[in-house]
């Protein structure tokens, strides 16, 4: 797929403005990937929207992640059992992502954003257990836990083509208790999974624009420098900017369901 001068530059703007939201505000940015690539760069189909997304959140969720891993804040074996068990519902989300009908999907997505929206609102709380391992003497009680939500967070995941951040963090927090920092890191090792195999599973059928995911992806990396920067910079207003931000996803969302509203009554 070749793409001109024009949408490589969209695609690089677009990266920059996700990467920079996410070194912002920490979360949330990636839920814009698709409706920038679809009503910015100008990818016409749905499907290859979130294919190239997908390639896109997962290499950024891995520079992320090893930044994280490098703090020591990343709880492995919870972490990579809830990862396992998630790529099998991205797997099979995913499949059902491509087995729906393009317009379907993305009112869907807008729907899906809205509650993305909804959720940054609130107070990220977390567990009250450091110590917490997936071992011998805990496996009885953590796996079960561990294994339901990495399915069904990675099979929304997968549908979608988004990180799942947003549920990934709660869901290894209900699971484990462990604390908001440890499942923030932990959450990565997911995101970076899912979204690796959603663009796998969209890749065997040709779906992702490679050029415009490296230019995405290039944007992206550029972006999260200078978000990590103004991070520290407005570290006292963190929550008004993820407030505002919170506000412009619910925005895009409503955009995006009403114009799938509009084109189905048509």
């Amino acid at each position: 797929m070749d793409i001109g001068l024009v949408q490589a530059s969209l695609s690089l703007a677009s990266g920059l403005l996700v990467g920079f939201s996410l070194g912002l505000i920490g979360g949330g940015g990636s839920i814009l990937a698709v409706p920038l690539l679809i009503y910015v760069v100008g990818v016409r189909d749905t499907h290859v929207a979130i294919a190239t997304s997908a390639a896109a959140v997962a290499a950024s969720a891995l520079a992320n992640l090893l930044l994280h891993a490098r703090g020591g804040s990343v709880k492995w074996r919870c972490a990579s059992l809830f990862a396992a068990f998630g790529i099998i519902g991205a797997a099979a989300g995913s499949t059902m992502g491509k087995m729906t009908q393009g317009d379907l999907l993305l009112g869907l997505f807008g729907l899906v954003m809205i509650i993305v929206g909804l959720s940054m609102i609130r107070e990220k709380s977390g567990g009250s257990d450091p110590d917490v391992r997936l071992t011998a003497a805990t496996a009885l009680r953590l796996t079960p836990r561990l294994a339901a939500g990495g399915f069904v967070v990675g099979a929304l995941s997968g549908f979608f083509g988004i990180g799942g951040g947003f549920l990934v963090v709660p869901g290894l927090v209900a699971a484990t208790a462990m604390p908001i920092l440890n499942a923030i890191g932990s959450s990565l090792v997911s995101v970076t999974a899912f979204g690796a195999t959603t663009a796998a599973n969209y890749a065997l059928d040709g779906l992702i624009n490679w050029p415009i995911a490296g230019f995405f992806i290039g944007g992206g990396a550029m972006g999260g420098w200078l978000g990590t920067w103004a991070s520290h910079s407005l570290a006292a207003r963190k929550r008004t900017l993820t407030y505002i931000f919170s506000a412009v996803v619910i925005l895009v969302g409503v955009f995006v369901t009403g114009e799938w509203v509009t084109t189905a009554l048509l």
